[in-house]
């Protein structure tokens, strides 16, 4: 694969983002969109010849991507075969490509003992290229079933299912509350890490090919926007559940009500529906102009709400994190294939960087309390460091006496993760649910307590990747196609 000595003559090097100081004054991508065809050959050719290509199962790309495949194609400069290999298991790679931590890069066989295969910017650029070249167009079936298929949601699990049974043609309708198709990808992830005229891009092909959106249409709920379930159910031949793990994790500390201490999906999602309606000029956001702000809790979300803020014009920023810093190696108990569990610095902390002269987060940082400002408002955010300790081969969490401390905040973010799905959705049709509150159904078969109803995605298996989202879409897919047929032809 790639040139037999290309990993030994080539460095890693990864395409470059937008100059910090100019993406920071907009909300267009921070990908330059620029991708050098030389350069993505060079980083192909460190491809290995590996046997065993850990990158693509295992502990490595959820949708099993041929990846030594399009390495060694890019290498070679066939663009097109490489598109096509990409998009034998990848429904969406200019999500992936864009959005996903890139797990096959952590199990790649090169990062054993050098740095791995920049897998990610080459599905990027091939995707990118494939739309460029008017390479990819809509294909809708030859044929048509006459079996109808509900899906509930269109994130990445939703629309990924669907795009799978209508391609073997079946009739399939996807329902989304919200007032735009996409879920996580249009409305959780902010449009300068995931353009939503990429999402748009990709929801018009299929709608092209077929499948049927239907927005404002809260399932389960009792307001004007209600679509009864139990009617769907009735009325198709199976019903997807694929809504997501939407019910956050709050803070019970006092002065959690205050003004402007908000969930982090409430920021996000309101500046991005405002950004698409009108350029901010409707003021329908939370805004973080002039304002002291404490993200709570890392991970993408936390990042996501630091580069929103400073886009807003914030006064300072601190993120707090619970745990310790990681380190810059991979640590004993973390070996390879395994996710490299290290220090990483994403966009927003980069561009907090070049704002404020340094990284925004702080480590080993429990809240305590919010600080009233005598009128309802957050004020401050109070905190006490926090020592971790392993006792009985269990980590354990000790306040540091004496390391309180109160810290300015006019807009505190929580982003500490979610609990699951919102069970007002399916409660009418009494689907079980497994201990940590998901919908029961076993991986690889997708199958609830009730016949005909299937679950797929983080709703089924907790907060998770935009790629194992794709990964369930499709496999369950699958299972609904062979259940409704009696045999499937879908991967």
């Amino acid at each position: 694969m790639g040139k037999p000595t290309g990993f030994k003559e080539f460095k890693r090097k990864t395409e470059d983002y937008r100059e910090v100081s100019l993406r920071v004054k907009d909300y267009g991508e921070i990908f330059t969109g620029i991708h050098d065809v030389e350069h993505l050959g060079t980083q192909g050719a460190r491809c290995m010849d590996c046997g065993v290509p850990f990158c693509q199962s295992g502990n490595g790309c959820p949708v099993n991507n041929l990846i030594p495949e399009w390495n060694h194609l890019v290498y070679t400069e066939q663009w097109q075969p490489a598109l096509n290999r990409l998009h034998k298991t990848n429904n969406f790679p200019e999500f992936t490509g864009r959005v996903c931590p890139a797990p096959c890069e952590g199990a790649c066989v090169l990062g054993v003992n050098e740095p791995a295969v920049t897998i990610k910017n080459i599905e990027n650029a091939i995707v990118d290229k494939g739309f460029a070249e008017g390479w990819i167009s809509a294909r809708p079936p030859v044929n048509r079933s006459d079996k109808k298929i509900a899906i509930i949601g269109s994130g990445p699990a939703g629309l990924a299912a669907a795009a799978q049974l209508n391609k073997v043609g079946h009739n399939v309708t996807v329902y989304e509350r919200a007032d735009r198709i996409g879920g996580l990808l249009m409305y959780g992830i902010p449009n300068m890490k995931l353009g939503k005229d990429v999402v748009q891009r990709r929801v018009d092909l299929l709608k092209e090919e077929g499948v049927v959106f239907v927005t404002n249409a809260d399932v389960g709920g009792n307001g004007d926007n209600a679509v009864d379930v139990k009617t769907l159910k009735k009325e198709n031949d199976a019903v997807l559940f694929a809504t997501g793990a939407t019910r956050a994790r709050d803070l019970d500390v006092p002065g959690r009500d205050l003004k402007g201490v908000h969930l982090a999906m409430e920021f996000l999602t309101a500046n991005t529906k405002s950004l698409l309606d009108s350029d901010l000029n409707d003021g329908n956001y939370i805004s973080a102009k002039d304002k002291n702000v404490v993200v709570i809790g890392g991970g993408d979300t936390g990042t996501d709400c630091i580069g929103t803020s400073l886009r807003h014009g914030c006064k300072s920023m601190v993120n707090f994190e619970l745990l310790p810093q990681s380190p810059a190696e991979r640590a004993e108990d973390n070996p390879w294939p395994l996710w490299p569990l290290i220090h990483r610095i994403d966009y927003g902390h980069e561009e907090s960087r070049e704002r404020f002269g340094r990284d925004p987060r702080e480590y080993r940082v429990l809240t305590k309390e919010f600080i009233d400002d005598g009128n309802g408002n957050v004020a401050g955010v109070k905190i006490v460091e926090v020592r971790w300790a392993k006792v009985d081969d269990q980590w354990k969490m000790e306040e540091v006496e004496g390391t309180e401390k109160i810290w300015d905040a006019d807009l505190v973010l929580l982003s500490m993760g979610f609990l699951g799905p919102e069970h007002y959705v399916s409660d009418a049709v009494y689907v079980e649910y497994d201990a940590r509150s998901n919908y029961q159904a076993e991986h690889g078969k997708y199958t609830t307590n009730i016949e005909g109803i299937f679950a797929a995605g983080d709703c089924r298996r907790g907060q998770s990747l935009v790629v194992w989202g794709i990964n369930e879409g499709r496999e369950a897919a699958r299972e609904i196609d062979c259940y409704l047929m009696g045999d499937t032809l879908l991967p």
